[in-house]
């Protein structure tokens, strides 16, 4: 709610799923990576200057948190700053620019991410540090931008009551983690060539019944892997059970249950992996605490 802040409710988060929309020029619409509508993780932090360093090593860190849990290693920072020669473009004064590249470069040391310099890419109100990922066929992309603000909060008259009465102007971090959800989805396709990790993917598991004789059987395991909270495919084509598979393959679906009269008979499953891998059979109850520990521990394998 808009009130009077005191410094002792700093720093303040908030944070949103945001959409953002951009009349892109229909020349560089490209796929998921440019469009013009997207999603964002995005949070505004306000807090005193003293707490700005601090605040924005724990935005990087956030960061790192994500790419490690998605298994990206290979990552840098760049740096945006003014381009001197053109400084009439940018608002704000000498000192506000320093004090923020200051506070931001502060902020990199304490953290082992490799970084670069861009001169002239700053945003109109300040120096500005972006991730770069690189995918791993090698491709760089620009995913997400954060920001140590001194220039909006008094733009936007924001102010606080410090501890000696006195008003003050907050920092205002941004941070998007994950930038542009649907770029974002876009690099994850590319990085891991379609085949996500199990707790990611789309459909963990494909359920291939033998013959129309085993549908039953299979519309159980369907129920029961449901309600354990796994995603499952049941593949109820007449196709032969090789082009079920090879189907299966192809959309690089983790799992795949095949589902025949030993099968029903026996109350188990034969299972098989995209990687072409035969894991034999096993009862249904194994099966699923198998996937369950994986998808808990964001297994990336």
């Amino acid at each position: 709610a808009f009130r009077p802040r005191s410094y002792k409710e700093l720093p303040l988060r908030l944070a949103e799923y945001g959409h953002c929309y951009r009349y892109e020029a229909s020349g560089e619409l490209f796929g998921l990576m440019r469009v013009r509508g997207f999603t964002q993780n995005d949070a505004h932090i306000y807090c005193t200057q003293e707490q700005a360093v601090e605040e924005f090593v724990n935005v990087m860190k956030l960061h790192e948190f994500f790419y490690k849990t998605l298994g990206i290693e290979n990552y840098h920072l760049v740096l945006a700053l003014r381009d001197p020669q053109n400084k009439q473009k940018y608002h704000g004064d000498e000192t506000m620019w320093q004090k923020a590249e200051e506070l931001m470069r502060q902020a990199v040391a304490q953290v082992d991410i490799p970084m670069v310099e861009e001169i002239g890419s700053a945003a109109f109100y300040g120096p500005k540090i972006d991730f770069v990922i690189h995918s791993s066929i090698g491709r760089e992309f620009a995913i997400s931008t954060n920001q140590i603000d001194l220039f909006m909060g008094d733009r936007f008259k924001l102010r606080y009551t410090d501890s000696d009465g006195s008003e003050k102007t907050p920092v205002i971090i941004h941070r998007a983690p994950l930038g542009s959800h649907e770029r974002f989805i876009g690099f994850l396709i590319e990085h891991f060539g379609g085949a996500f990790p199990l707790w990611l993917h789309p459909t963990q598991v494909a359920i291939l019944p033998v013959s129309d004789k085993f549908i039953d059987y299979a519309r159980s395991l369907e129920s029961a892997l449901s309600e354990a909270g796994i995603r499952i495919a049941l593949s109820e084509s007449t196709e032969g059970l090789g082009k079920k598979i090879r189907s299966a393959q192809l959309q690089k679906i983790p799992y795949m249950l095949i589902v025949g009269g030993k099968e029903e008979e026996a109350k188990t499953v034969s299972v098989r992996t995209r990687k072409e891998e035969d894991l034999g059979t096993m009862k249904l109850s194994d099966f699923i605490a198998k996937l369950t520990t994986q998808i808990a521990t964001k297994a990336l394998d």
